[in-house]
């Protein structure tokens, strides 16, 4: 199993919460986050005042997957998110040795 995050533009969750279906992905969490990479964020002015905008809105998702799906799901990733300008995002994949349900206790990619 692998653990998906996606760090995307907020106007962009729709496209890839649709596309991450169709690849497979049974189940998803997505936090509204702020934050900044390459771009730095950018000036406004605001009643004749100029402010600092260095943390913009981002949608950080996160999936457990099984490692068959990864590969599709990166893809959908993507494909959906992907506009060719800088702040796009980014996708971490890192192992995850166990999944427990709590329900019922259920282990390994049953749980998931």
């Amino acid at each position: 199993m692998q653990k998906i995050e996606a760090v995307i533009q907020p106007g962009k969750l729709d496209a890839v919460k649709e596309a991450l279906i169709e690849a497979g992905v049974t189940g998803m969490t997505i936090v509204e986050a702020r934050g900044h990479g390459r771009q730095k964020g950018h000036t406004e002015f605001y009643r004749g005042r100029e402010y600092a905008v260095d943390l913009l809105p981002k949608i950080k998702l996160e999936a457990v997957v099984p490692d068959e799906v990864v590969d599709r799901a990166v893809r959908a990733i993507l494909t959906a998110a992907q506009t060719g300008s800088i702040g796009d995002g980014k996708i971490f994949l890192s192992r995850v040795e166990e999944a427990i349900r709590i329900r019922n206790e259920d282990r390994g990619e049953v749980a998931l």
